[in-house]
């Protein structure tokens, strides 16, 4: 599921040679899951729960502009979807486009670390 602006790995940038870059998106998707503080953040829509960056940020013990910006990451990322109400800002998990980018993700890592198992391709 790569889009028409991605390289071949390889080519002087280290990686699988050959095999095709994750997308942008899939990049974003895993910087969002790369902080613990974003993790337990996302912890917090469990359930389908929609939450407000006020509310994000009291529960999660954080300031208010510290919660507004994971968010952003979040969300960026594919993580979370938001709608707008007034003047607030609901957050929700995206479970359409993560399962989308965990698809690619697999496919990316069947392509570049195949198991030890697995026929080589070719």
């Amino acid at each position: 599921m790569a889009d028409a602006g991605t390289d071949a790995i390889g080519a002087g940038t280290g990686g699988c040679a050959g095999v095709v870059q994750p997308s942008e998106k899939l990049r974003d998707f895993l910087k969002g899951l790369a902080s613990e503080q974003r993790q337990q953040m996302l912890e917090l829509f469990a359930g389908g729960i929609e939450l407000t960056v006020g509310e994000v940020a009291e529960r999660a013990g954080i300031a208010h502009s510290t919660a507004s910006q994971q968010l952003a990451l979040l969300r960026r990322g594919g993580l979370l979807a938001s709608r707008k109400e007034g003047k607030q800002v609901h957050y929700r998990i995206d479970t359409p486009v993560m399962e989308s980018l965990l698809t690619e993700l697999q496919a990316y890592l069947r392509a570049c670390c195949p198991p030890p198992d697995a026929p080589a391709a070719g």
